[in-house]
């Protein structure tokens, strides 16, 4: 997979095309996917996502508190692994969002993707204020040449999956649901940092991880099992999202224990995977009902690795 910045990187290659900000990649998304890589490859074409970054929602609603599922360098990794030809990140802005619909049609699609095909949702909008829809879409394709294929709402519905609802999940800490819509574990992607040795005077020492992207959702507060490939070894351990009140901390940070790794990963960036929530955050009496608890948690993060691995 290529991915560009400039619209104008494609030259004359021929392309099939599909538009969306695909924040999470999700199961219904890559059911488009899917279907644009085959169209493309049975046509002799390219196959080529348009996408948006920052979130239009970001730049167009300024009080917005949006928080995406990925990073867009998540996204990228995501969907470099589909078998995609082109990734176009096109920034967008307060200009680009005044294109009128047939202006998007005839500069984007037309002049600078060559796109000879658009598969699109039947719920798609476009243009100024998202006036134009699947229709005007069509009525386009006859004028300048390109044909335009519909996802059915019954496609769509059948996976009963959105963006939104991911999001909702993440927040009220199902990560079950989550991953289940995602198709994949739902991800935290950040740098190691030295945190104040709190874990591992409790014998349970932690890597801080550092997520330098504000607009990432970071999902309910509580203890995860989870897991993370480093040095090309996938390892396991616990994690704990929140502000540590047993010891009167208040800043949220994120601290991941691992099992049976003590390498010095500081300063690295690393992927943790979500695979399943523990339990809430609690305000424990003393530090030593804090480590009999932690200990409880890792047999619960201990017994789950091994049914999972026995499947």
């Amino acid at each position: 997979m290529k991915t560009k910045s400039d619209l104008n990187a494609l030259g004359n290659e021929r392309t099939v095309v599909t538009i969306g900000t695909f924040d999470g990649v999700h199961i219904g998304h890559q059911k488009i996917i899917k279907r644009l890589i085959k169209t493309a490859k049975m046509l002799g074409l390219k196959s080529v996502i348009l996408t948006f970054f920052p979130h239009p929602r970001m730049v167009l609603q300024k009080d917005s508190n949006l928080k995406l599922i990925n990073t867009i360098d998540e996204r990228h990794d995501i969907l470099s692994a589909t078998g995609l030809d082109y990734l176009l990140i096109k920034k967008f802005t307060h200009e680009f969002s005044r294109l009128s619909a047939e202006d998007f049609v005839k500069q984007i699609l037309v002049d600078k993707l060559n796109a000879k095909k658009v598969i699109i949702g039947y719920d798609h909008r476009f243009g100024r204020n998202r006036n134009a829809d699947i229709n005007d879409l069509k009525a386009y394709g006859e004028t300048y040449g390109f044909d335009v294929e519909e996802i059915s709402a019954q496609d769509i519905n059948d996976v009963s999956v959105s963006s939104t609802k991911i999001r909702t999940a993440l927040k009220e800490g199902n990560i079950k649901m989550a991953n289940a819509y995602l198709g994949y574990n739902f991800m935290l992607t950040g740098k190691v940092e030295k945190g104040k040795g709190l874990g591992r005077q409790l014998n349970y020492p932690t890597a801080n991880i550092l997520i330098e992207e504000d607009y990432k959702l970071i999902p309910k507060q509580g203890s995860y099992i989870v897991s993370s490939k480093i040095n090309d070894v996938l390892v396991y351990g616990m994690m704990n999202i929140g502000t540590n009140p047993t010891v009167n901390g208040s800043k949220q940070t994120i601290e991941v224990h691992f099992f049976d790794f003590d390498g010095n990963i500081y300063g690295k960036k690393i992927q943790i995977d979500l695979l399943h929530r523990i339990r809430d955050e609690e305000k424990f009496e003393s530090v030593e009902a804090l480590k009999a608890q932690l200990a409880l948690d890792k047999k619960t993060a201990l017994d789950f690795i091994s049914n999972q691995n026995v499947k």
